[in-house]
């Protein structure tokens, strides 16, 4: 037997067409089972994404607000004790005067942040259906 006939016959008895045909099938069937699942993972992932970016921007939103009202309340507060300053002083009132200044230097003492620091309890209330938040 020649070299061409054995590889020829060794060729033909290795890979029969039916065989070939079914791995073929049957890996191209894997193949799309695979591809779907992928699919199907990505659009998971995806409404995952969309969920995480949407609660960001709920909570990016809230935050902002609640430091606009924040930092307003302190502009109206500092406006009305310093309008009381001026009442005080114009009517020689020390004691009245010594007071409101007092509170004017406890207001700036403290920060609108403050309460934002421990980032624990403002999770837990913004997780809180029930929580009442008030500015």
């Amino acid at each position: 037997m020649g070299i061409k006939k054995i590889v020829t016959t060794a060729f033909n008895e290795a890979i029969n067409p039916n065989d070939c045909l079914q791995q073929m099938m049957s890996a191209y069937t894997d193949y799309m089972k695979i591809a779907e699942q992928e699919k199907t993972k990505r659009r998971e992932i995806d409404a995952w994404e969309n969920e995480r970016l949407a609660k960001i921007n709920i909570l990016r939103e809230f935050l902002i607000a609640y430091l606009e009202r924040s930092f307003d309340e302190r502009a109206e507060n500092f406006r009305s004790l310093f309008a009381v300053v001026d009442s005080a002083m114009a009517s020689g009132n020390n004691e009245q005067l010594a007071l409101t200044l007092n509170s004017i230097t406890e207001i700036a003492k403290s920060s609108p942040f403050k309460e934002l620091a421990n980032l624990a309890s403002v999770r837990a209330a913004l997780d809180d259906p029930d929580h009442e938040w008030t500015f």
